[in-house]
C-alpha cells in the first residue's frame, strides 16, 4: 500500500507540470509553494515508508498534510484567475485519491 502511495506522489508531481509553469509566471511564490507541498508528499511517504511506529504515522499525516496544501494551492491559483478548472482537474482528483490512500495508512 505504500508503495502504490509513493506511486500516486510522483503520479501528482508530473501533473503539476503545466499548471506550476503557469504559475511560475503569474505568481511565483504560490508556484514555489506548491512545489515544495508536492514535493513534501513524495518524501515523507518514503521516510515514513521506512519507519516504525508513531514515527511512520506522524510521517504520512505530514503527507496528507502537504498532500491538502498541493489541492489548496491550485484552487488559490484558480480563484485568483491564474488558472483554469479544467488545467487543475486531473491533480486534484490525484490529491484526493493520495489522501485516501494515506488515509487507509494512517487509520
Amino acid at each position: 500500500m505504500t508503495f502504490q502511495a509513493c506511486v500516486y506522489s510522483l503520479v501528482l508531481v508530473r501533473s503539476l507540470d503545466q499548471p506550476r509553469a503557469i504559475l511560475d509566471r503569474r505568481d511565483p511564490d504560490l508556484a514555489r509553494q506548491l512545489r515544495r507541498a508536492a514535493a513534501s508528499v513524495s518524501l515523507n511517504l518514503s521516510e515514513g515508508n521506512r519507519r516504525n511506529g508513531k514515527d511512520r504515522i506522524h510521517l504520512w499525516r505530514v503527507a496528507a498534510g502537504s498532500a491538502a496544501e498541493v489541492a489548496a494551492s491550485l484552487r488559490v491559483a484558480e480563484a485568483f484567475g491564474y488558472l483554469q478548472a479544467s488545467a487543475i482537474e486531473k491533480s486534484l482528483a490525484l490529491s484526493d485519491r493520495l489522501l485516501a490512500i494515506i488515509w487507509s495508512l494512517t487509520h
